[in-house]
């Protein structure tokens, strides 16, 4: 007893194959051409603006206020900060007055009822920053 095979239907067909290869070259080929045509820009030469230096220092120091308030509040030229954005930007003042060589000076003016540990926090602020001369501003004792 042989295994017997079955004969196919002759009402189905197969699908032509080389027909599909043929239109999917065709098309990848129509893509990577018009892909070309594509103007590439062109390399525009231009220069970031930097740091100027100065040749002589100016006489007028620069000085900066940091409003220190009893809730926590470290307020910089009308904007607040925490610890850290305090540091940045006084990091970044500290460097634009030595490109400038001016002196960077730092007045702290805490209300009257600011803990002394704020006031040294923003004291060590400054002093990694790199800024030695702080002043503090008093109140108006009426």
């Amino acid at each position: 007893m042989g295994k017997r095979y079955k004969k196919k239907e002759a009402g189905i067909s197969a699908m032509p194959i080389a027909p599909m290869i043929d239109c999917v070259f065709l098309l990848l080929i129509y893509f990577m051409v018009s892909s070309t045509m594509a103007k590439q820009e062109a390399d525009i030469r231009f220069r970031l603006p930097g740091t100027a230096s100065m040749d002589s220092s100016l006489d007028i120091p620069d000085e900066q206020v940091i409003e220190l308030f009893s809730d926590g509040r470290i307020v910089v030229n009308e904007s607040g900060y925490d610890l850290y954005g305090l540091r940045a930007v006084l990091s970044r003042f500290q460097e634009s007055c030595a490109v400038n060589k001016v002196d960077s000076r730092i007045i702290i003016a805490p209300e009257d009822n600011v803990t002394h540990e704020r006031i040294v926090q923003v004291m060590d602020m400054c002093a990694l920053a790199g800024i030695r001369h702080m002043h503090f501003a008093l109140g108006d004792e009426s």
